[in-house]
């Protein structure tokens, strides 16, 4: 298997926004690590982005963050790349029982399409590269960066964010 990463070999940090609004205006450590991005720019970029996704072919993950019960977050990734989709299933958890995940409830959605690049001008954003975190919404959006460890540490810093509310 050889995974073609593009321009970004890794991580892409400056390129990393939290939407500020009332769930996180005052629960963020705002600054260099979460720099922050209105709900309207995100409103646009998912627009966009759900406009790239139509007719095509995606991949869809279900399972968890977190082995534990009680703290494990139900996670679904949509992917544009099959090999992003077999990153994340051996990344996360996943439901052994066919009749649990038919009933299966998202807590956060990632959305990872690396081929869909940010319009800075437009869309707020540092780069073509971004990677944004609605915690309200319950969604991240991933583009302009094929790098699969954006997935994992996007929900991971979801985890972060909410495990301490939970007494973990």
């Amino acid at each position: 298997l050889v995974a073609q990463t593009g321009t970004h070999t890794g991580r892409s940090p400056d390129d990393r926004f939290v939407v500020e609004d009332d769930v996180t205006r005052d629960t963020v450590w705002w600054g260099k690590v979460n720099r922050a991005i209105a709900p309207e720019a995100f409103e646009g970029l998912h627009r966009r982005l759900r406009a790239y996704l139509q007719n095509r072919d995606l991949f869809v993950f279900d399972g968890y963050a977190g082995a534990d019960p009680r703290y494990r977050l139900p996670v679904r990734i949509v992917t544009e790349l099959a090999w992003h989709n077999l990153f994340v299933h051996n990344m996360f958890v996943r439901e052994s029982d066919g009749s649990a995940l038919a009933a299966f409830e998202p807590g956060f959605t990632v959305l990872g399409c690396p081929g869909f690049r940010a319009v800075p001008e437009i869309d707020g954003t540092r780069s073509g590269a971004f990677i944004v975190l609605d915690f309200s919404r319950r969604l991240v959006l991933i583009g302009g960066t094929a790098y699969a460890g954006e997935i994992k540490k996007s929900i991971f810093t979801v985890m972060n964010y909410r495990l301490p509310g939970l007494g973990a």
